[in-house]
């Protein structure tokens, strides 16, 4: 089977290119290569994938890709994916997530494309209190412009299954972390800032709570679906692994063997989401799916690729400081 992978070359499509490449499959991605993607990632499996350089907004360079590569099977990954990014610039979000996906669906319609698993995310259903979980026909209530754009991302998917029978399976992975991740997110963001012993930033008191999920199982599931999946079915793909933010930086402090005072308590961020998780028992149910790393594994094995990948991330700190200026408000709580 030949597959599509739209966003092949960042975080999580990385992983999963790495992974059908590995299992044989004939593999094209699709990558635009912004400030985010990074063909690096998949040295490992350099020469086994066609590549086409491309923002999915560019329509008649997708169908050009389509005509000449013909995809048997879309896996649509790539995404404008940061919730801090979407409050700076809500446009790009909308433009990419949206028109993007359209742009995806109607060529995987009018070129007979067998499977499409469209990559949503768990932002889409809102935010839970201390107690409960999602399952896949739980509303959808997103509160931020990544999670609206995710979100009509999800029911576009949905509706050309509905309305024109195209094959799309709709996945809601939980907050990946993992090796590779460009560094704007927690974890990575964490971990530098403590290996230059510099302050961390932490949202209010870091009491909101995530359901943390190594980026190789969000991979293996993305395959599962993809192999095994019922066309028009949404799958949860989680961990169980809930955290507070607060005890993720505490945990990379006590890895790195760094002071707790590093941390440092910033202005929250507008409209921050308390608590994410997700009921995965169907997923389980279907496909025979779990996820098999835990935390403090999965955890450890991410600090120390960054302390030994020190070199990727010092060639993407010019722009980053940049950006920690914009989003890390100078506003302290004490």
């Amino acid at each position: 089977m030949k597959i599509l992978v739209t966003g092949g070359a960042g975080f999580i499509g990385a992983e999963f290119v790495r992974r059908v490449v590995r299992k044989g499959y004939e593999v094209v991605v699709v990558d635009a290569l912004t400030y985010a993607g990074d063909l690096e990632r998949l040295k490992d499996v350099e020469g086994g994938y066609a590549f086409h350089q491309l923002d999915i907004v560019d329509r008649s360079g997708l169908e050009a890709v389509f005509r000449k590569e013909r995809p048997e099977a879309v896996v649509h990954i790539a995404a404008e994916s940061h919730v801090d990014r979407s409050i700076l610039d809500p446009a790009i979000f909308i433009k990419t997530n949206i028109w993007g996906t359209l742009n995806l669906l109607d060529l995987a319609r009018e070129y007979g494309v067998g499977r499409f698993v469209n990559l949503s995310t768990d932002e889409v259903y809102g935010e839970l209190g201390d107690e409960g979980r999602f399952v896949e026909d739980s509303p959808l209530s997103p509160n931020s412009p990544y999670s609206v754009s995710k979100t009509a991302q999800d029911m576009l998917g949905r509706a050309y299954f509905r309305t024109y029978g195209l094959p799309v399976i709709t996945v809601r992975p939980s907050n990946n972390y993992g090796p590779w991740q460009y560094p704007e997110k927690l974890v990575p963001v964490v971990v530098i800032k403590a290996l230059m012993n510099e302050p961390i930033p932490i949202y209010g008191r870091g009491l909101n709570v995530r359901e943390w999920l190594f980026v190789e199982d969000c991979a293996g599931a993305l395959v599962k679906v993809m192999e095994d999946g019922r066309d028009g079915e949404i799958y949860n793909i989680a961990s169980g692994e809930e955290k507070k933010n607060i005890e993720v930086v505490e945990a990379i402090l006590e890895i790195l063997g760094k002071p707790k005072d590093l941390m440092t308590f910033v202005k929250d961020r507008p409209g921050h989401d308390y608590r994410y998780s997700m009921d995965a028992s169907k997923i389980y149910r279907e496909l025979g799916w779990k996820a098999k790393v835990k935390f403090e594994e999965g955890i450890k094995r991410t600090v120390l690729w960054y302390v030994e990948n020190i070199e990727w991330v010092k060639g993407k700190l010019e722009y980053l400081k940049g950006y920690w200026e914009k989003v890390y408000k100078p506003e302290q709580r004490t």
